[in-house]
């Protein structure tokens, strides 16, 4: 439990006392879930299923006062970084009743959030933001991507399966392995936490399928929507041509009843690859915010890029970590990297910026034009190359 007053450099409206801490009783529970049943303009037994697949050990409240104000949840995972697992913690449920909003509550919440993860070792964390703004001022940044895609299904044209299709259970036994060998390789890809599997796989509105592809070469989990002849594909992995090849054929199969099929994926498609024609498209595109809360540990447990051996001296500012508040020294050589404490602070760049380069949403020159950063020629060229890595994003939202 946390309980004390704003940090002076964040005091905004809110001149009283609070709380900060887990659950501890029913009471609250139900407190938790008729506030983010109205924050998210959702059905309340629609929260409360939320709640209890999440379990409520993931859930913080905040009050001020003796008043509850806020919650929030943290899903301890990981998040892949060329090709290295580094620990993240994924927040989810941000919610603040309506009558503590504008008053300082969300950013105190958030900054005691981050404190707890510090203590607790943490090296990243991530989320989907309604307001860019408050995150901003707690430490995130833009870090990745997320986009929607359509396609209609008559126009898919592939009728080959050159593997097997065969319904499974849906399980998340089953799947993990192949979402595993998926995620690798994709920067930003989650090691999911149970939880988030139990939310992918637990039937709501409409009953789920799922198909595995060969022995083991991908698979696909979806939902169909008999009101749009709309087919919404909720999880899927593609690890080989053949299954990619399997994975169209099967949903262009569907094209006597289904005319639409949705999905989740990168801004650029791998799915998309391997269709006849660029007949899919854009639904949205959101980026997702990350915020690096241990310095150290979040750039010695990232991959690099094997062929390098660089150094590169940085000075980062954190108003909320101080251990973060530094001049560091970034050594990287046979992809993985060590860090120590002083140097020259060659790039300068507050907490906020680490993210995008750390990242690779936006490589150092790119950073340095928009004013992220600052730093001469030789050393941006460095940090490029430091940092280099496929472009991030993630199918899984929370």
């Amino acid at each position: 439990m946390i309980v004390g007053r704003i940090l002076p450099s964040f005091m905004l409206m809110l001149d009283r006392s609070f709380t900060y801490r887990p659950l501890s009783e029913a009471g609250e529970d139900q407190q938790v879930k008729s506030l983010l049943a109205q924050c998210f303009n959702a059905p309340r037994d629609r929260e409360s299923l939320y709640f209890d697949l999440m379990g409520r050990d993931r859930y913080r409240g905040f009050w001020v006062g003796d008043r509850f104000a806020g919650a929030l949840a943290l899903l301890p995972m990981g998040q892949w970084w060329n090709h290295q697992r580094v620990p993240m913690t994924g927040i989810a449920s941000v919610g603040i009743a309506p009558e503590h909003r504008g008053s300082g509550v969300a950013l105190a919440m958030m900054q005691q959030m981050l404190l707890e993860l510090h203590q607790q070792n943490v090296p990243l964390t991530t989320l989907y933001a309604a307001a860019q703004r408050l995150y901003r001022r707690a430490g995130y940044e833009q870090a990745g991507s997320v986009c929607g895609w359509e396609i209609e299904t008559g126009s898919i044209a592939l009728r080959h399966r050159p593997l097997s299709v065969r319904s499974i259970a849906l399980e998340a036994d089953l799947l993990m392995k192949m979402q595993h060998q998926q995620a690798i390789v994709n920067n930003g890809h989650l090691d999911r936490h149970p939880a988030m599997w139990k939310l992918l796989l637990t039937e709501t509105d409409a009953p789920l399928y799922a198909y595995e592809f060969g022995d083991g070469e991908g698979y696909i989990v979806f939902r169909q929507e008999a009101d749009q002849s709309l087919l919404k594909i909720v999880d899927w992995a593609v690890l080989t041509a053949a299954a990619g090849q399997t994975f169209w054929s099967f949903l262009s199969d569907h094209r006597s009843q289904i005319d639409k099929i949705r999905w989740t994926s990168a801004a650029i498609d791998p799915l998309s690859f391997w269709l006849p024609e660029q007949t899919a498209n854009p639904r949205f595109v959101d980026r997702w915010m990350l915020r690096i809360v241990d310095v150290v540990s979040a750039l010695e447990l990232r991959g690099y890029p094997s062929d390098i051996s660089a150094e590169l001296h940085f000075e980062v500012q954190d108003d909320l970590i101080t251990a973060n508040c530094d001049r560091f020294c970034l050594t990287v050589s046979n992809g993985r990297a060590h860090v120590t404490r002083g140097g020259r602070g060659d790039l300068k760049l507050d907490i906020r910026g680490l993210a995008p380069l750390y990242t690779n949403l936006f490589c150092a020159s790119q950073l340095q034009q928009m004013g992220v950063l600052e730093g001469d020629r030789d050393t941006l060229m460095q940090a490029d190359r430091i940092f280099t890595a496929a472009p991030p994003w993630m199918p899984d939202f929370f």
